[in-house]
């Protein structure tokens, strides 16, 4: 311990002395483990001053934050222009490498978005996949049955075009499509074939994605003067049509829930937390009237404030969202309100006003927010609970027969493989909720044992499988299973505790003789009943790394075979020597092969070659 204590001083020291050298400049900070892999990443105003901050010994830091600054082993930094322009690539940089030791805002499912292509003539349609192509996306939406009522709306209202032809201004002066079935039955107006202008057709669409923002009230008061118009000149026939589609769009608008006589635009921001989860929930406001919401849920929140989830919460949706309202509502002041309304206003172009309301109408907004968060963070906690339990059975029968804490998802075996104390291998398979996943099965060429000596081979094998991963639980089986006796766990738990992680994961030792099982620490071993399904499965987890790492073995013998015998003969390479084993099955055989045969084989220059050799005079 005191050693331990001594390293990390040392190298806070060495930190300290290489934060001198950073510059004032805005950026984003890296902090890396001493696997060289990012743990956390932030952004600041004065990169100097802000990663100095983590390393004064009198600075109070929560439990996570201190845990966090133990793992450090170096930074580094990248220098931006401005703070915003930090901003957008630290949230690129933690999408990229997702460091433990920041706070991931996830949805628990994929919503779809609005898309509204980059065309002469723009598609509108729903997609769950975001291209830069420089087409906008509005959303995510997640009721798809609000997201339909408003695709349909829309079509209905503008007759945008569904189909997906290259529409161009030459493609359309030259007729080089025509019309299709849905300009016939008055659902497109034809733009294919120019018979609506390229004007015209953006401002149709211009006005789709007024309804789409919730920005309906010019479009109100546009057909009601369209309609007196036309009535006027006795247009009675347009007048009826333009009357459609004002019903059309106040029975739209009739399913949405109004929550302020104020025809404001604002977003609502609040944060629910239950345990050691949290939700935080966005309503979208537009005129008075909720047109959307949007959630994260965010895991292992003890240790942070409300100030710095609300602040993450602002930054993340405005990154993503092509809209800013003139009025922000939050539950509680962010960690940096002075930057945020800066940034917000200089992405606006204009004034946003960001309010914490205490009391009055705009603090209920809060309030139900947050109902609807707690509501959003209830059902999360029970799909997790119903998901626990609709695991197999036989995840619980290992749970309950080995004493684990929890169902074992993720297993993984290890098994070394030799013959004659040559070639040594190990495997490693992987099961997932109690089947091969074979994506992740790993095998290896043991480089630091030369002789028959299988906990040396064992230590290496778990020294590179987990020497990386150190503290990341999200990386780590639940369940390790050693094929081998109390040697080959001893060698194996050896190796854990140097590395940190004996205490995060459960090992168990198959001895090969009586299907016992061994526990660190514990002489005696458990038996389980020859019919236990919680045997069965470990025996067939065993059986899988034996048969990976004997195949691979016998990979490795092969090559060797090659290269020691077939290769030695000048002018034949490793594909003939292959076409000839492949033929002829073994090197015994090729010896034997009268020379025609080996010309048949592989072509009369290789076939003398291979025949003179093994049939040469001495």
């Amino acid at each position: 311990m005191i050693n331990d204590n001594i390293n990390i001083e040392s190298i806070i020291l060495e930190l300290q002395e290489k934060v001198k050298s950073m510059p004032t400049n805005p950026g984003v900070y890296q902090y890396k483990n001493q696997a060289g892999k990012i743990i956390y990443i932030g952004k600041a105003k004065n990169l100097r001053n802000r990663v100095k901050s983590y390393f004064q010994t009198k600075r109070p830091v929560d439990a996570k934050t201190k845990v966090m600054i133990q793992k450090i082993k170096d930074v580094e930094v990248i220098v931006t222009d401005s703070e915003a322009e930090a901003l957008i690539l630290e949230d690129t940089l933690i999408k990229k490498n997702r460091p433990k030791y920041n706070i991931l805002l996830k949805d628990d499912k994929s919503y779809p978005f609005v898309r509204v292509t980059n065309e002469p003539y723009p598609r509108i349609f729903a997609t769950r996949k975001v291209i830069k192509d420089g087409s906008k996306y509005f959303g995510p939406y997640t009721e798809v049955r609000q997201l339909k009522n408003l695709l349909k709306t829309i079509r209905t209202l503008f007759l945008i075009r569904s189909c997906d032809l290259n529409l161009t201004e030459e493609s359309v002066a030259n007729k080089k499509f025509r019309i299709c079935l849905d300009y016939h039955i008055k659902k497109c107006e034809g733009p294919c074939e120019g018979l609506i202008s390229r004007e015209k057709y953006n401002e149709n669409i211009r006005q789709a994605v007024q309804i789409i923002n919730g920005k309906t009230k010019e479009l109100e008061r546009k057909l009601e003067t369209d309609m007196e118009v036309l009535s006027e000149h006795m247009k009675f026939e347009e007048a009826a049509i333009v009357r459609n589609q004002y019903l059309i769009l106040r029975d739209y608008l009739s399913h949405q829930k109004i929550v302020s006589t104020e025809l404001i635009d604002r977003d609502v921001i609040a944060l629910a937390r239950i345990d050691d989860s949290a939700c935080i929930l966005i309503f979208q406001i537009r005129d008075g009237k909720l047109i959307g919401r949007r959630h994260y849920i965010i895991s292992n929140t003890l240790n942070q404030s409300d100030k710095e989830i609300i602040q993450l919460a602002v930054e993340k949706w405005y990154l993503e969202s092509n809209f800013i309202p003139d009025e922000i509502l939050l539950q509680s002041e962010p960690e940096q309100l002075e930057f945020i309304n800066d940034w917000l206003i200089k992405q606006k172009g204009s004034k946003v006003d960001i309010q914490i309301p205490k009391i009055g109408e705009k603090k209920k907004l809060i309030n139900m927010a947050v109902t609807n968060g707690e509501f959003l963070l209830r059902e999360y906690h029970l799909a997790m609970a119903k998901r626990e339990q609709t695991l197999p059975k036989i995840l619980h029968s290992i749970q309950r027969d080995l004493r684990l804490n929890k169902p074992p998802r993720r297993i993984e075996c290890f098994d070394n493989s030799h013959i004659q104390g040559s070639e040594l291998v190990s495997s490693m398979v992987v099961f997932v909720d109690g089947k091969p996943k074979k994506s992740d099965y790993r095998r290896y060429k043991i480089q630091t044992v030369d002789h028959n000596d299988d906990f040396a081979a064992m230590r290496e094998v778990i020294s590179r499988r987990y020497g990386k991963i150190n503290d990341d639980k999200s990386l780590l089986p639940d369940l390790i299973i050693i094929d081998g006796g109390k040697g080959q766990l001893s060698s194996a738990i050896e190796v854990m505790k140097d590395i940190g992680i004996s205490e995060k994961i459960t090992v168990i030792g198959l001895a090969k003789r009586l299907d016992e099982i061994f526990f660190p620490g514990i002489s005696e071993s458990l038996q389980l009943p020859k019919t236990s399904s919680t045997l069965k499965l470990i025996q067939q987890l065993r059986d899988e790394a034996h048969r990976f790492a004997i195949t691979y073995h016998r990979l490795l013998r092969s090559k060797r075979t090659l290269q020691t015998e077939l290769t030695e003969i000048e002018g034949i390479g490793d594909k003939i020597a292959q076409k000839l084993l492949i033929k002829m099955n073994s090197v015994e055989n090729i010896k034997n092969a009268k020379k025609e045969e080996l010309i048949e084989v592989v072509g009369p220059k290789a076939g003398t070659l291979v025949y003179e050799y093994y049939n040469k005079t001495i």
